[in-house]
């Protein structure tokens, strides 16, 4: 099953947020993961595995070289390490605001494409995809943005 289709429909999201998230960055362990489980992992750096997950939900022009160099990417594969501390948190902070996204808008790519690369006035003119992978504030900005149109507040 593709990983937007979970969120298609509230009752296909079964265990906790960070089980869900762990899902969406296709991280082997997802199942078992808890907040400090997570937490340690993207500290300890995340597989590169995740960033397939990522361009498998935004396409690879918007994650390679964006979130982490193509260069950065091949050189963790060959070696077989896990990414920089950096590039994890990027990566998290990103698949925190596709989480939340996916489950806003019931998992339609459309919509969430429309809503990442559309500037936003509440954004300052900004992309919400910008924003979310300029830093972990910004992604945080995002975050509360989709929160308030969940809440049915205008956005």
């Amino acid at each position: 099953m593709e990983v937007l289709e979970a969120y298609a429909s509230p009752d296909c999201l079964h265990g906790s947020e960070t089980v869900q998230l762990g899902r969406l960055l296709k991280l082997t362990d997802a199942e078992s993961l808890n907040e400090v489980a997570l937490a340690r992992r993207v500290a300890a750096g995340l597989p590169t595995s995740c960033v397939s997950a990522l361009y498998e939900l935004l396409g690879p022009s918007r994650v390679i070289g964006t979130v982490v160099s193509e260069a950065t990417l091949r050189r963790r594969r060959k070696s077989r390490k896990p990414l920089s501390r950096r590039h994890s948190e990027r990566i998290y902070e990103l698949g925190r605001v596709l989480h939340a996204l996916g489950r806003a808008l019931h998992g339609d790519k459309r919509r969430m494409d429309a809503f990442l690369h559309r500037p936003h006035l509440l954004l300052d003119g900004a992309t919400p995809y910008e924003m979310a992978v300029s830093c972990s504030a910004g992604a945080d900005v995002v975050l509360n943005l989709v929160r308030r149109a969940e809440a049915g507040v205008a956005v």
